[in-house]
This record gives C-alpha cells, structure tokens and sequence, in this order.
C-alpha cells in the first residue's frame, strides 16, 4: 500500500537550526539566503530498479513503491535496510551499474505566492551520479537547462514551474551511478580499484539534504567568489545572476565585521552600489570593492566579514544573499609557503568527514584546531561547503583535493574537469581554502610519465587555475609524479608522499628533499616531462 508521506518543515535539523537561530547549520550551502525554506529530509519511498524498468514503464506517473527510507542517505544503506528486514530473503547488492528511485509528497508552502515575482525552488546538497527529477510526472531541468544532473558531490538546484505546482505535490527522483573508472570516484572502489584497502564501499545517491525555498525571478545565486588583493586593500567579487527579465538593476553591497553570535553591527565597515543593465539569461558579474584597514585572515586571528548583497529592479525589489568571507594573500617563495606575507609552516591534518552532521564537523574543527594543526586536508572526497564555514570561523586552513577517476582518458579528463568547475563554484568564497590538488599519486592519470596528452591536460589546467584563481596554491599530482613544462613545475608545491616506518629514514629523505636533493628519495622520480628541470632547484 502506498503510504503518504507529507509535510517535511518539521524535522528534528530544522528544530534546532531555528531554535539557535543559526539555519547555516541546516542547510549544506556557505552563501545564506533569508527567505522561507522547508527541509525535505524525512521519510521517502524508495524502489530498487535493477533491470532499469523505470523510465520505460514510466514510474515517475505512478508506482507501487514498497519500502520506505531515509533521506539523505546511500543507496546502498537503503538496500543494506531493506535486507536486514527481509532476513532469508535473497540479497540486493550492485556489483557493476545501480538505478534507485525515491519519491515523497509536499503540500505547497503558504509563503509561495504571497509576494509577485517569488518562485519555488528545488536544491539538492549533493546526488547522483546522475539524477533526474519530475514534479506530479513533468520531467524537470535545472537551471543550468540539464535533463540529467551529473556529479554526486555538489548542489543542483531547479526552478519549480507555477503551472505543475499543485496544493499536494508528489516529487519523483530517479539516481543512477556505475562503478566507471572514468567518473570522479574518489577512494570509492571502481571496475580498476576493488574494495579492499586503501578503496572503500560505493556511497550513492541521497547523499547530502533536499530542500525547497521562496526566491526572487531575478537574484543572486547561492554562488559568491571572492579574492583579496591585500595590498591595495581591494576584494574582488564574482556573482552569478539568475535573471529572467531584462532591464536596468542595482547591485548594492554592505561589508560588516562578522560577528560569532551572528549579530551585524549597526553601521557597515564598507558599501558600493553598482548600477547594471542586464540581459535575460545573464549569469556573472564581477565587482571590486575598497575595504580601507582591513584585518587579514589567518590561522591564529581568523578575522572575517560578512557581505549582504542585494540586488535590486526598477521597481525596487531586492534578492539578498548574505556570506561570510576573508582577506588572505597564500603564496610560494623559494622554500617557504607565505601566508600574508610572512612564512607559515603546514602543520595538517587528514580529514574524512563521511557522514557527519554539523555538530560532528564543529567538534572535529575546533579538535583539530587544539591538537595544534593549521592545516586540515579533505582528502579526494565531496566537500559539505559548512566544513569550510566552520574552517573559516575555526582558525584552520583548508587543502581541497578533485575526486580523482580511476583511469587515464580523454573522457576521466572532460569528467575531471566538469567536477573542478562544480567544486569552483560552490567553495569560492573561503578564505581557509588555501591549496587545491588536481590529481593525487597518479589515480586518474596512471600514464603521466608516458603520455604527453595527460600531462598537457594538467598543465593547461594548472595556468586555467593560476589565472582565474591565483588567491589558491594549486598542486598537480600529489606526492607522486610532478610535471615538468619548458622548465617549470606545473604545481606551487612540490610534494612526496614517503611511506616508511622508520622514522630515522623518514628524517633523512626529508632532510634531502629539503635540501633539493630528489634523486632516489621516492618509489617514482617526483619530476617527469621535458629534461630542462634543473634537479637541484627547489620550487
């Protein structure tokens, strides 16, 4: 029997996000917007597809839907529930490819449609690989205009249209994913790396928290990038509009001190008005904004603001976003990594969160932070964008790493990527955010001493990096196999992963390596490509 599932504004998370009147705890997403939302986690229907019947027999009109589950959560905690209830009953696992639908019910919120020009919009915090979603049958796009999500690390949102909306409304989401090597998988076993070791079990699917919330037809999305130019004192931000209607708007800016309780003081340290005549589809916008005497960022005073920015029509109604951010200058000289101009040693930490909840991730943070870390590395793995809220607040700078692909292809490297770019997008505002790795010992390039289009392919992602985002350390293969070109180290840092119990031999290769000796000091040479590196240069 069919069982109704409905209203999910109550959920425990969403209790006591407004009782401490923080709902950045609630939400997976840095950038805060104020207007009404409703948590979707609870309680969904849930179905197994193993012969992929869905589509063709069109389960998004309506299917007898067995079991119950909870969302967020894995596909393969939902099949691993469904077992257990089942005892004797025959095991579902997927050894190769895995399709699972979900489906729950919604009355319609009574904030939808009290203000002209508000929608109703869908957002996923993270699932896949591949997702697609229908409101009462009608198939969805999202609003990049995608059928299909692709990637299962990062969010997605959709623009829920007013003419399938109905007072009771049945969401139908359909998540397929595959152990293809050439995908971004991270430490998840794959057709190339079997569980086992160092690779862990698959994790698909209802990963992260589904939500719906009131926005403006013409706003700011929940997607800010900021840079610093300490020197003159200049922040540079980089928005993405969703604009549906063309016309003469104003991008108005207030900067205030952050305060911990989440308070704002009553006057802002900096403000800029930006007139903008915008054309529909219209998506960035980049502005550059004085903030005299401003306070750095860094470990030991993790001073930050917080920037309201609203954007404004002709008749004078305003989309605001609000997010916390940071002015830091991170570079390389000789030796030395330089964090606001003075050295700073690394001293990290490796940290996989799983599935964490928010509390959990503030515990690690401020556990680390006591142990005397500066550094905290999330290792090849999805990034909940709180984690680097918290880094912020916290005190601890932040090394991100891409999930790498399992195998070298010009399909893993377009996948590669795309998942960069997604990633770029969501956790540009951060000032603990620090050093970014494409690759990590060779996974996903294991042919990069040989082939020269996988080595092109990391130098040209490397200068898109250093150009459009010079404010990041950018490391190209971790700890294995760095690239050479024309002379140059395609990576600020050169790093060597030594595995060895010996702790007298560990002390001596990294003497040598400090001493720009790399001969013989790992498995692999550390420096592959052209022959004009000069070996006893350190970068």
């Amino acid at each position: 029997m069919k069982e109704e599932i409905q209203d999910f504004g109550f959920t425990k998370e969403r209790e006591e996000a407004e009782a401490v009147g923080d709902r950045k705890k609630a939400l997976p997403r840095a950038v805060i917007r104020s207007n009404f939302y409703q948590l979707l986690d609870g309680k969904w229907r849930f179905a197994h597809d193993p012969e992929d019947r869905g589509l063709s027999e069109g389960w998004a009109r309506g299917h007898a839907y067995r079991h119950t589950v909870s969302w967020p959560g894995s596909i393969e905690q939902h099949l691993a529930e469904i077992q257990e209830a089942r005892h004797n009953q025959p095991k579902q696992q997927w050894n190769d490819s895995v399709v699972a639908w979900y489906e729950c019910d919604f009355f319609l919120p009574s904030a939808v449609g009290g203000t002209p020009g508000t929608l109703l919009q869908l957002t996923f915090g993270a699932c896949g690989y591949e997702t697609r979603v229908w409101l009462n049958g009608i198939l969805l796009r999202t609003i990049e205009g995608a059928e299909a999500h692709l990637g299962e690390y990062n969010s997605f949102s959709y623009e829920l249209p007013a003419e399938v909306l109905h007072p009771s409304n049945r969401l139908t989401v359909r998540i397929s994913a595959s152990m293809d090597a050439e995908l971004p998988r991270g430490k998840q076993e794959s057709h190339v790396y079997k569980r086992g070791g160092i690779w862990y079990q698959t994790f698909t699917g209802a990963v992260r928290s589904v939500w719906l919330e009131t926005v403006e037809r013409n706003r700011l999305r929940s997607r800010v990038a900021v840079m610093s130019v300490v020197e003159d004192q200049l922040v540079r931000f980089d928005f993405t509009t969703r604009i549906h209607d063309a016309g003469a708007y104003n991008l108005h800016l207030r900067i205030y001190e952050h305060q911990a309780s989440g308070a704002i003081r009553s006057e802002p340290v900096a403000q800029a008005d930006f007139p903008l005549k915008l054309e529909a589809g219209e998506k960035f916008q980049r502005v550059v904004v004085e903030l005299p005497g401003a306070r750095l960022w860094s470990p030991s005073h993790p001073d930050l603001y917080l920037l309201v920015a609203q954007l404004i029509d002709a008749d004078g109604n305003a989309a605001q976003i609000e997010t916390q951010f940071g002015l830091r200058r991170i570079e390389t000289r000789g030796r030395f990594v330089y964090l606001n101009n003075r050295p700073v040693y690394l001293d990290g930490i490796l940290y996989q969160p799983g599935t964490a909840t928010y509390e959990e991730m503030r515990r690690h943070m401020h556990a680390m932070k006591k142990l005397g870390c500066n550094l905290v590395r999330i290792h090849i793995a999805g990034i909940d964008p709180r984690i680097c809220s918290l880094a912020d607040e916290t005190g601890l700078m932040l090394w991100v790493e891409v999930p790498s692909p399992h195998t070298s292809s010009p399909r893993s490297r377009e996948n590669h990527y795309a998942e960069l770019k997604r990633m770029l997008a969501l956790i540009g505002s951060h000032p603990s955010v620090v050093i970014w790795s494409l690759y990590n010992e060779d996974w996903g390039v294991q042919d990069i001493a040989t082939n020269r289009s996988a080595r092109e392919y990391i130098t040209d992602t490397y200068h898109y990096m250093r150009i459009h985002h010079p404010h990041f350390l950018v490391v190209d293969n971790d700890g294995w196999h760095h690239v050479s070109w024309e002379g140059r180290l395609k990576s600020d840092l050169l790093t060597a992963h030594l595995y060895t119990p010996d702790v007298e031999r560990w002390r001596d290769l990294l003497g040598r390596l400090a001493q720009g000796k790399l001969e013989k000091v790992a498995v692999n040479p550390l420096v592959i490509g052209d022959p004009y590196f000069h070996r006893g240069q350190v970068p």
